[in-house]
């Protein structure tokens, strides 16, 4: 590890770069990514100390692995660290996806990549398992954490807000868990209170936001404040991931301000599925097609910018609350909730990429490139980036041959 701060800064800028490029497969598969690259190859961090980062991390808005990248970068360079590590993550899916705004506004189609994806999808399941294997290792320390993390992904999956349930959890593993510990320290009730206010603090700001935002009024010149602004308040509030996106920007941008068509609002989604890092580089789509390239600048800060102005305020306080024998619990037992809802999210994502709608139900060549793509990644630790191209080879190829169209 180097000491000096323009080689700290350049590490960063040069592995979020590459992140960026092949963060296929949405947040759960980012975080995978980053966990190898800080956490088992480069050690940064321990893997308590990134799972404590992940489990607050799913406490704010935002989407979490951007801010899983900007809170790495303040730990191992700063401030510099956390605006050059943000940014350089999310750099090459808002150009990326320029460029297919640029296309769609000049031609009015998009480019089909659907077999590239083919490929790059069952690959990203394999990161993905193997990453959650050695996060869950860590995080279930004992029976109850288990026990907790079982719960969390009933809920999860009897749909209940991934907000709501990593907070059921947090707060049941804080009383279950502390009940035995009597070793209390004269601040650990000042510390739990700094975290409850914290997180209050920003469900009540984001609440704020949107309530402010509800009064503007419906038009169809659109003013570069007016784009920011919308933009900035569904950063600022948009817990749930790529869903809610949606449904923020169908009842913003199409319902109520009619600033888009249904089939532009579609056609930006798929843009978002289909390059790489953060979904809401659909934010710079929509932004080029409502007022050019101002636009998606304007949209695209607009909606990164909440993420880290949060991380700034979060990051000193994790510390704290790992210090603290009450909030040290609660820590832990979000944690796990936080890898039971990846799990969820994984056995969904496997479903969707390894079966076909009719029989044999199995794509067979999907399960292949998976399991092979697990055995590299466990077996041989082959960096992701090279199974993300060579998966992807294999999708062109398979198209080639008709396997798939």
């Amino acid at each position: 590890m180097t000491n000096s701060a323009p080689s700290r800064l350049g590490e960063l800028a040069n592995l979020f770069f590459k992140l960026g490029v092949i963060g296929f497969g949405g947040p759960v598969a980012h975080i995978a990514m980053i966990e190898d690259e800080v956490v088992k190859r480069r050690q940064w961090l321990t893997r308590e100390h990134f799972l404590d980062l992940l489990g607050a991390t799913n406490l704010i808005p935002g989407p979490n692995s951007t801010e899983m990248a900007i809170h790495i970068g303040y730990i191992y360079a700063g401030w510099l660290g956390l605006i050059v590590s943000g940014i350089c993550f999310v750099l090459p899916a808002v150009l990326i996806t320029c460029g297919f705004a640029w296309v769609y506004v000049a031609y009015g189609t998009l480019p089909q990549v659907s077999p590239l994806l083919y490929g790059i999808k069952p690959a990203v399941l394999a990161i993905i398992i193997n990453a959650l294997w050695g996060l869950a290792k860590k995080a279930v320390k004992t029976r109850q954490l288990l026990v907790i993390a079982l719960a969390v992904a009933f809920l999860t999956l009897l749909k209940l807000n991934e907000v709501v349930a990593l907070l059921i959890g947090g707060l049941l593993g804080m009383v279950w868990l502390h009940s035995g510990d009597q070793n209390d320290k004269p601040g650990d009730k000042a510390n739990f209170l700094i975290a409850s206010l914290s997180t209050g603090a920003t469900l009540k700001a984001s609440a704020a936001i949107a309530a402010l935002g509800a009064t503007a009024s419906t038009t169809t010149n659109v003013s570069l404040w007016q784009l920011g602004w919308f933009f900035l308040k569904v950063g600022s509030v948009l817990f749930g991931g790529g869903y809610l996106l949606v449904a923020f920007l169908q009842g913003g941008l199409v319902q109520e301000y009619g600033w888009l068509t249904q089939k532009q609002l579609l056609d930006a989604i798929a843009i978002g599925q289909f390059t790489p890092g953060p979904v809401l580089s659909t934010a710079t789509f929509i932004g080029y097609v409502i007022a050019g390239i101002p636009g998606a600048i304007v949209a695209t800060i607009g909606i990164f910018l909440p993420s880290f102005v949060f991380v700034a305020a979060l990051n000193p306080l994790i510390p704290r609350l790992r210090a603290s024998s009450w909030t040290r619990a609660f820590l832990d037992a979000v944690n796990v909730s936080a890898v039971a809802l990846m799990v969820v999210t994984t056995l969904q994502l496997g479903a969707a990429t390894l079966t076909l709608p009719q029989a044999p139900f199995v794509d067979f060549l999907a399960l292949a490139i998976a399991i092979v793509s697990a055995i590299l990644a466990i077996r041989f630790r082959i960096n992701a980036a090279w199974l993300v191209f060579g998966s992807a080879f294999i999708g062109w190829g398979a198209s080639l041959l008709g396997y798939i169209r």
